[in-house]
């Protein structure tokens, strides 16, 4: 009997020299190495407690947690990693609510498990789309998806920038965060995104030209960062200003009123306007005072003047007769309670020149859902021309609305009210806005942190609530604002990346894996 001569299969081909070997795609049947993955998982999901937008972030807490849970759904099965990803979110998000005391209810709740949801998307879409794509291209995919999920989180959600964004993790890295005057905030979860995208590239297949495209780009974003900073005037026209929150005293013995009358807005004034009355009067005294010292413009913090809507008239009136007599511009913030019921209470900032003059009524158009029971205004940011620049005036919780907050103004003036365990976090997101519109931003909060900073995101003064006997901060405000790409052009990175990410699926559809 002959031997027949058995064939042999084909050596192994390598790529010939100038040519990059394809990466190799997730395996679609999940890792042969199931430890490997919850091994990740579990420090995932402690780096994304710290990179929530709370009081506890750690900016390095941001970029870890992508790189780590990225890993992780590129070792899973698409659908049942992204049941992970998902559960990661919902996790973060309580804890976010539970760092920042805001209460556990229906909405709250709800809204955690729908935004754990769009943040969960990024993954899935990386998941699906990288085994179909050309490796350079793939890299895109998770940074354009992660970008898009955070700008449909504000169009589609009533929580704004308020929880998923990644650029306020990032505060106080000025070179990193100019990159927002033209993307917006998208542009640094972009690159936060993308810095996974390429690791977990690496880790699939070490080579330096992997990551060759990131090191160009990232050290461009902060380089070109830091020449804003450096080429900026040094030297700018200023105004002065004050912000002032009433006395704790005052405050304190208003709550305790308050806590004895079932219906502030059916109470009789007898009972409540005492209290309401020395709250203002305590105002007027102190907007004298900084005056006397040479404020030009003072805010007050939301809400600073609580009244019946039968007493808004003479409320008001004494603020424009403090205002004609110190001569500033006098913002105040007034909580008007409707005896037509909680929900037509009117959360309201006014501006009064120093004739005495009520330059706007501007109504809070963002009440906080699930917390908030007013009745929301149009969201058009009002402006005055005045001899400090172009002033305009929002009203805390609007601040989390980058859209919105597009205004070419000089000064950006947000009276806000929040509460000691998220007054730090919610002021540092607002900083962002200044950055985005090229104006100075100045936060005056009733019990938590106020501060005042400039177009480019530095502190021009701050304040605590909680630790400083005189409820005052002043600053020293430019008076003149620049015009930022982001002004111009809007959210057309955000769209971009939408777009980006139909284009790859199309494409990946059109392709066999």
């Amino acid at each position: 009997m002959t031997n027949l001569p058995t064939e042999q299969p084909p050596p192994p081909t390598r790529p010939s020299p100038g040519t990059t070997a394809a990466v190799k795609s997730p395996d679609p049947r999940g890792s042969s190495r199931p430890a490997v993955r919850w091994a990740l998982l579990a420090p995932g999901i402690a780096a994304t407690l710290f990179a929530v937008g709370g009081r506890w972030d750690v900016p390095a807490a941001a970029w870890i947690s992508l790189v780590v849970l990225l890993r992780f759904t590129r070792l899973s099965r698409a659908w049942s990693g992204a049941l992970w990803i998902w559960a990661a979110h919902t996790v973060a998000a309580v804890f976010w609510v539970q760092e920042s005391a805001i209460g556990f209810g229906p909405v709250v709740v709800a809204g955690a498990v729908a935004l754990a949801a769009l943040q969960t998307l990024p993954f899935l879409a990386d998941r699906l789309l990288t085994g179909r794509l050309r490796p350079g291209v793939a890299a895109l995919a998770f940074p354009a998806a992660v970008a898009a999920a955070e700008f449909l989180i504000t169009v589609v959600s009533p929580f704004g920038t308020a929880y998923g964004s990644l650029a306020v993790t990032q505060y106080g890295d000025l070179p990193l965060l100019q990159v927002v005057s033209v993307t917006g905030p998208w542009g640094i979860g972009f690159l936060i995104a993308y810095f996974a995208s390429t690791v977990n590239r690496l880790w699939e297949r070490p080579g330096w030209r992997a990551g060759l495209v990131y090191a160009a780009v990232l050290p461009a974003v902060v380089l070109a960062g830091g020449a804003r900073l450096a080429l900026a005037p040094s030297t700018a026209p200023t105004v002065r200003v004050a912000g002032i929150s009433p006395a704790r005293t005052v405050t304190d013995a208003q709550r305790a009123v308050f806590a004895r009358v079932p219906d502030i807005a059916t109470a009789s004034a007898a009972t409540v306007e005492p209290a309401m009355t020395a709250v203002e009067n305590d105002l007027l005294t102190a907007t004298r005072r900084e005056a006397a010292a040479g404020a030009k413009i003072v805010i007050w913090p939301e809400e600073a003047v609580r009244t019946q809507e039968s007493h808004e008239p003479a409320a008001i009136a004494a603020a424009q007769d403090g205002a004609r007599r110190s001569g500033v511009y006098l913002e105040i913030g007034v909580r008007v309670y409707s005896r037509s019921g909680p929900a037509h209470d009117k959360d309201e900032a006014l501006l009064i020149d120093p004739r005495g003059k009520v330059l706007w009524t501007y109504q809070k158009a963002h009440p906080i859902p699930g917390s908030e029971r007013f009745t929301p205004g149009d969201g058009r940011v009002p402006v005055a021309d005045t001899p400090y620049g172009r002033i305009a005036d929002v009203i805390c919780y609007d601040a989390d609305f980058p859209a919105m907050m597009r205004t070419r103004a000089d000064i950006m003036l947000v009276p806000s009210h929040d509460w000691r365990e998220y007054g730090a976090a919610h002021t540092e997101k607002a900083s962002l806005r200044a950055i985005e519109g090229g104006y100075s931003l100045v936060r005056q909060d009733a019990e938590g942190v106020s501060a005042a900073y400039d177009d480019e995101g530095h502190v021009l003064a701050s304040t605590d609530y909680f630790t400083t006997e005189r409820q005052t901060m002043v600053a020293y405000v430019p008076v003149h604002g620049v015009t930022t790409v982001y002004d111009r052009i809007g959210d057309t990175f955000a769209w971009l990346c939408l777009a980006g990410v139909l284009a790859l699926t199309v494409t990946a559809l059109a392709r066999p894996r």
